[in-house]
């Protein structure tokens, strides 16, 4: 393992995606808890090992590794990516996006599989779509990524709710990969965003309490919320983890933001040591880096 230094916001960002996922997963469904977690350990629902990733960051390498080999976002690439990392783990994803795959799997056509998902469940509005898209912020410019990060949110959910959470952040870390301030970042979010309800929530952000749930406004709001409000990166993700509920989720949209503003000299190296698939998540950030529009 080789460790990088200097701002490198675009590798930060994902690495430190990674990380608030690794430090979530073993209070993933937990409540929240006096005890303050600070280091990576083993556990939670699927006993995972110390500094072992989840879903959250299998569907963000599949997203930076489609952009990377398509130099463009391609839909028909990134479902058969997404699908392969499905298969692999699928006890990992979320319920939303199990059905979906399931039903492509038994050869549903994708977008009539994300119909069938919002009927059958009664909506849609599950953050799977929200953690993934971050790789959509390092490759695109703002003006460009919110509409891009609709279309990947509708690859499996049809609710166009979680799709505006992701295009707000996404946003965030486009402008803050690129040098913007994390205010300015918030503000361009803010002015861009078309959803009146994720617009009074994230847009609002000081006036809710961090709810850590599966529902993409609240978890987006959590971890907009642990990043608006840390001094450092740590404390960052750490305030994000620490909620409890979908802990490896909203760390790792957390994580994402915090990556994006402080790169990667901010991430304590004892974290890096820890995290599975470092160095691939490098390559692949660097790799969205090189074809990425400045």
């Amino acid at each position: 393992m080789t460790f990088i230094s200097g701002k490198l916001r675009h590798v930060g960002s994902l690495i430190s995606l990674a990380i608030g996922d690794a430090l979530g997963a073993p209070l993933e469904g937990s409540l929240q808890s006096e005890a303050w977690v600070t280091e990576m350990r083993p556990g939670g629902r699927h006993f995972r090992k110390k500094g072992a990733i989840t879903d959250d960051t299998l569907q963000a390498m599949a997203v930076a590794e489609s952009l990377a080999y398509c130099k463009e976002f391609n839909q028909k690439d990134l479902i058969s990516r997404l699908f392969s990392g499905y298969e692999k783990r699928p006890e990992w994803y979320g319920p939303t996006s199990s059905l979906f795959f399931d039903l492509v799997k038994n050869g549903t056509l994708p977008h009539h599989a994300a119909w069938l998902v919002h009927q059958r469940r009664g909506g849609s509005r599950t953050n799977g779509c929200v953690m993934r898209g971050f790789p959509l912020g390092i490759f695109y410019p703002a003006p460009e990524v919110y509409a891009i990060s609709l279309a990947c949110s509708r690859l499996t959910h049809y609710d166009p709710v979680g799709g505006h959470c992701s295009a707000f952040l996404n946003v965030m870390v486009s402008d803050m990969v690129r040098g913007m301030s994390r205010s300015r970042a918030f503000r361009h979010a803010r002015s861009l965003c078309t959803d009146p309800e994720v617009h009074a929530v994230l847009g609002n952000y000081p006036g809710h309490a961090p709810n850590p749930s599966l529902d993409a406004v609240l978890c987006s709001h959590a971890a907009l919320s642990c990043f608006m409000n840390a001094r450092t990166l740590k404390g960052a993700i750490l305030s994000a983890i620490n909620l409890g509920g979908d802990a490896d989720t909203v760390g790792a949209c957390c994580g994402a933001l915090a990556g994006a503003y402080w790169g990667m000299d901010a991430i304590p190296k004892r974290w890096c040591a820890d995290l599975e698939n470092y160095d691939e998540l490098v390559r692949f950030a660097d790799q969205l880096w090189q074809f990425a529009e400045q």
